[in-house]
Formats: structure tokens, C-alpha cells, sequence
């Protein structure tokens, strides 16, 4: 459980940082914060593929590809009919609504928004979205907590930010992200035997971090793709390999 416990602390970090100091950071430098943490995500994502394919053969390997396209195909119909990206994308306006509701009046001095909405908003943001359920599962099954590592580096700089509007409310958002990353993980590492005794963490593995490998094009704001409704695609790809592979 370190990625989230690392996650958690980053929260709290950035809130503190953000009480003490404001949120001081200009355009310029928020800009190559995005291209730094777009290739801190792409890099995950690629470790991510090459895990899953350093076990077996090139025949095997081309097979566990095979299995991640397929799965990502079928999953994003999947989520599309499901309306999962839709969904994301009405709690993303309803944020913004919030954020801006109370960020500055007329007169562009800042005015403090409610701690309560502050902390519901932080919860479903940090809460909703691929990392946060690639994340603990990477860290689960594999140990590795790079995927989650870069989310606790953007939810920091997301807290800095949102306490400057709803005050210390954000930090509070640090105990859900614990309890729901945390159950994921304890989920993950309980299947895992089970995975990796049908060979059936390579696609699952694969197929995380193609979607991964995704969300650069989205926060450097190159491509909206629809990222929620490729998750159905990770179960899927559990089953397609266990089916085809097993």
C-alpha cells in the first residue's frame, strides 16, 4: 500500500503548502509541470506494457497484445453504452462550477468557498478517474507504485489550489483516497495468486498501460479521449486471456 500511502500524504502536503503560502504558482510554470508529469504518466504507462510482456516468448507476447486490443475495443463500447466518460465529465463541470462560484467576486479579490464542498469536490476528483483504479491495482498485484506516484504529485498540486478557494476542507479528502485506493490494493494483492497462477496479470497489465499511456494527450490537452470508458476493458481483459490463453 505505499503508492496510496504516498498518495495520502501528498494530499495533506499540498494542503499545507497551500494554507501557508497560497497558490503561487504562475502560467509558466504550471505548464511545465504538465509536460513533466505528461512524461512521469507516459513512462509508467510503458513500463506498465513492458511488464506484461517480458514473460514468455515473442509468440506469447503477440498473443497478450492481441488480448489488450480486443479487451480495449470491447471495453470502450462497453463503457460508452454504460455512459462512463459521460458521467466523468458531468462531475468535471459541476468542479469547475463550484471552483468558480467562489473564486473570486467582482472585484477579483478571492473569497472563501465552503470547506464541506471543498472536501466532497477533492474526494470525487481524486477518486474518480483511471489512476485511481490502475494505480492501486499496479501496486497490488505487481508492487509497483510508479502509477500512483504520479497521481499523488497531481493531487498535491490540485490541493494547493482548491484550499486557497474552500480552505482546509481538500485535506480531508486524503482519508477517502486512503480507504478506497487502500481496498482496491488489499483487493488486488488477495486476487493475485489467483492471477498469476492462470498467467493472467500480462494482459491485465498491458492493457492498464495502454490506458495509461493515453492520459498524456490529456493533460497536455493535445486530444479529449474518452479515457473512463476504457476501464470495462480491464476485466475484460482478465477474462479474454484466461479464455484464449488459459
Amino acid at each position: 500500500m505505499i503508492g496510496t500511502l504516498i498518495n495520502t500524504g501528498a494530499i495533506i502536503a499540498g494542503g499545507v503548502a497551500g494554507l501557508a503560502f497560497g497558490n503561487r504558482l504562475g502560467p509558466a510554470v504550471q505548464q511545465r509541470l504538465k509536460v513533466f508529469l505528461a512524461a512521469l504518466i507516459a513512462y509508467a504507462g510503458l513500463s506498465m506494457i513492458w511488464t506484461g510482456l517480458q514473460n514468455g516468448g515473442v509468440i506469447t507476447g503477440v498473443r497478450q497484445l492481441g488480448v489488450a486490443l480486443v479487451a480495449l475495443c470491447l471495453g470502450s463500447l462497453v463503457g460508452h453504452l454504460c455512459g462512463l466518460q459521460r458521467g466523468v465529465n458531468r462531475l468535471g463541470r459541476w468542479a469547475r462550477k463550484k471552483f468558480s462560484a467562489v473564486k473570486s467576486d467582482s472585484s477579483g479579490v478571492l473569497r472563501n468557498g465552503d470547506p464541506l464542498e471543498g472536501f466532497i469536490t477533492c474526494t470525487l476528483l481524486f477518486c474518480v478517474g483511471p489512476m485511481a483504479i490502475l494505480g492501486p491495482l499496479q501496486d497490488g498485484l505487481e508492487g509497483r507504485w510508479q502509477v500512483l506516484g504520479v497521481k499523488s504529485l497531481m493531487d498535491g498540486l490540485s490541493t494547493m489550489g482548491f484550499v486557497a478557494v474552500f480552505g482546509w476542507g481538500p485535506v480531508l479528502a486524503a482519508i477517502p483516497v486512503l480507504l478506497y485506493q487502500g481496498a482496491i490494493t488489499l483487493g488486488a494483492r488477495q486476487l493475485e495468486p489467483l492471477l498469476a497462477a492462470h498467467d493472467l496479470k500480462d494482459a491485465l497489465n498491458i492493457t492498464g498501460g495502454f490506458i495509461v499511456t493515453t492520459i498524456p494527450l490529456v493533460v497536455l490537452d493535445l486530444r479529449k479521449v474518452p479515457l473512463a470508458d476504457y476501464l470495462p476493458a480491464l476485466p475484460l481483459s482478465v477474462g479474454l486471456a484466461y479464455w484464449w490463453l488459459g
